[in-house]
C-alpha cells in the first residue's frame, strides 16, 4: 500500500495526484460531484483518501472522453455512485427476490448512463458528417479550379 493510501490527503495532493487544481475539487464538491465539503467541520482542513483520488479521475476522464457538460457529468456519476451501492446491497443480500430487485435498479441506473454517452455519440456522429460535407465541398471547389 502507498504512502498515500494509507493516510488522508490534502485538497493541493488531491489536486495533484489527479491533474486538476484545488479550485476544480472545491468546486466538484460545491456541485455535488465529490464529497467533502458539508462532511468536514468549519475551519478544518479538507481531507481525502485514495477513494476520493479514483473519483476525481473518473470525473476527469469522462469530462475529457465524452465532452459532458457539468450537469450531464453529474447525472453520469450520480447514476455510477448508485451503481456501486447496489454493487455492495447484491452482495450482503441473500434472497433471490431481493436480488432480483436490485440487478433491476441497475438497470434503470445502467439506461440513464447509455442514454447519456449515446447523446454524446449521435452529437459527435452530427460533427463529424458536418466536416466530412465540408470536406467534400472545399474538395469539389478544388477540382473546379483544376487542382
Amino acid at each position: 500500500m502507498s504512502a498515500t493510501a494509507e493516510r488522508p490527503l490534502r485538497i493541493g495532493e488531491l489536486a495533484e495526484l489527479t491533474g486538476t487544481t484545488p479550485r476544480t475539487i472545491r468546486y466538484y464538491e460545491e456541485i455535488g460531484l465529490l464529497g467533502g465539503a458539508t462532511e468536514r467541520a468549519q475551519g478544518k482542513h479538507r481531507s481525502y483518501t485514495q477513494a476520493d483520488v479514483e473519483r476525481v479521475r473518473e470525473i476527469v476522464r469522462l469530462r475529457d472522453l465524452l465532452g459532458l457538460s457539468l450537469d450531464q457529468l453529474s447525472k453520469l456519476v450520480e447514476a455510477e455512485t448508485a451503481r456501486a451501492e447496489l454493487r455492495r446491497e447484491y452482495q450482503r443480500a441473500q434472497a433471490p427476490d431481493v436480488r432480483s430487485e436490485i440487478l433491476e435498479q441497475a438497470l434503470g441506473h445502467i439506461a440513464t448512463q447509455l442514454e447519456l454517452v449515446r447523446g454524446r455519440r449521435r452529437e459527435l456522429e452530427q460533427l463529424d458528417a458536418e466536416l466530412l460535407e465540408k470536406r467534400r465541398s472545399i474538395q469539389h471547389r478544388l477540382r473546379e479550379l483544376g487542382r
